[in-house]
């Protein structure tokens, strides 16, 4: 088995991982950058207007032969462990006869993404995959693992080939609503693995306040019950275990949590994968309507769907009259602002930031002090803390540990064994 991982040895974000076994080849996630090769942030604009060989030139899109639409099909298939852009935004420009594998859950996300989000994948020859149930592309055998993670429904995977195993963690964690997955890896982790792809994401970083979801949930309710004013939630519509926090907080503490018709909709169509996710039409459960949300549903098909929502449908005139009551979800910094002129005297309300505190910027800070708003960082990483990373790796005891999805990977020889630290598009054969 032959191992190329074309992105991420020295980086987070845009992880692509290929494999090669007798005549065939699969890859392991395809995502945009984060970054560029020299850490500033990567533009996304940069995609518009340009070809996949302009795009090869410039290094944006790794040189892959028989990956893209542009040639014949010489990939089986891409295995996507999870619905977060840096791991799947590059799937438009894939030859759409190649196979792509993805749990059910990380499916549903990526297509309503290309209702509702300016970067589209667009229509994918998708292959729904099962925790635990091995599949076989080629010569190569699959075992997809659950895993806790802030994408809902992502995966790790065990993968064999000419007598060899490599397991791709993907993106994990031990302190979220799924924290059991990772006990049971752990305490039953697969046996004799020749390499262990590991990201270190949270190598380097200072650590969090808030060390679990629980104890995020349980600062919400704390803001809530001190309410004087009106509530804001900064936080990601696809972070399923954010929006269980914040609901259970907001049922403990008899506050209406107010989602938008994005969020509503993301919900709806969860609840194909499990029933114990929160619903537009649940108790404390109100929909704020906004323009652009109703118009791209009705664009996709959807109109029946707002008449559907129309019921839970809340007005500003009801918010700013419950204001003391009301937890609301919001996400953009650009168009926070317009929400906020819509509210009746906001003077005192808290934020409750909960998404990565690189979106925090000093712009949205200074605007929100200017209108007497409180600003409270309430995170947890999606990500496995370094303490985590150390008894994955001693469980896992594999005979090889490369860093992936990492800034931090000449720091790994200093925390664990038998590591090999590679570079973007370095080939090494397991089988040597």
């Amino acid at each position: 088995m032959q191992l190329i991982i074309h992105r991420g040895t020295h980086g987070i974000g845009g992880s692509c991982v290929e494999l090669k076994a007798g005549n065939n080849r699969i890859l392991i996630d395809f995502g945009i950058p984060l970054v560029t090769r020299d850490h500033q942030p990567f533009d996304a604009n940069l995609l518009k207007g340009k070809n996949i060989q302009e795009l090869k030139a410039q290094g944006v899109l790794p040189d892959i032969k028989g990956l893209y639409r542009d040639e014949t099909k010489g990939i089986d298939g891409i295995l996507i462990s999870h619905s977060h852009l840096d791991h799947y935004g590059f799937l438009q420009y894939v030859n759409p006869e190649i196979p792509i594998y993805l749990n059910q859950g990380a499916g549903i996300l990526i297509d309503v993404s290309n209702i509702f989000v300016p970067t589209k994948v667009g229509k994918l020859n998708t292959r729904v995959i099962s925790n635990k149930k091995q599949l076989s592309v080629g010569d190569f055998s699959i075992t997809p693992f659950l895993v806790d993670h802030s994408a809902f429904d992502a995966s790790a995977f065990l993968i064999e080939a000419e007598g060899k195993r490599l397991f791709y963690s993907g993106d994990f964690r031990a302190h979220g609503r799924k924290a059991i997955l990772f006990k049971q890896m752990v305490n039953k982790p697969p046996q004799n693995i020749d390499c262990l792809l590991m990201e270190g994401s949270a190598l380097g970083r200072e650590d969090a306040k808030y060390k679990t979801e629980e104890e995020v949930e349980k600062r919400l309710e704390e803001i809530l019950r001190e309410r004087k004013n009106i509530t804001f939630l900064f936080a990601s519509s696809q972070n399923i275990d954010r929006i269980v926090s914040a609901y259970r907080a907001c049922l403990k503490t008899d506050s209406i949590f107010v989602i938008d018709i994005y969020t509503a909709f993301i919900l709806d169509k969860l609840k194909k994968v499990s029933e114990r996710i929160p619903q537009f039409n649940w108790k404390n459960i109100r929909v704020k309507f906004i323009n652009s949300h109703a118009k791209a549903l009705e664009r996709a098909g959807h109109l029946d769907l707002l008449y559907t929502y129309n019921k839970r449908k809340i007005e500003m005139p009801e918010i700013s009259g419950n204001k003391n009551r009301i937890l609301m979800l919001a996400r953009d910094n650009s168009v926070f602002p317009l929400l906020l002129n819509k509210i009746k005297d906001a003077v005192g309300a808290k934020i409750a930031y909960s998404m990565w505190d690189g979106y925090l910027s000093e712009e949205f800070r200074a605007f929100c002090k200017g209108k007497g708003l409180t600003i409270e960082y309430i995170h947890t990483s999606g990500h496995a803390k370094p303490e985590d990373l150390k008894t994955f790796a001693s469980a896992m005891n594999p005979k090889m540990l490369v860093p992936i999805h990492t800034f931090e990977p000449n720091s790994y020889p200093n925390i664990f064994r038998n590591v090999k630290i590679l570079n973007d598009g370095e080939a090494i054969d397991l089988n040597s």
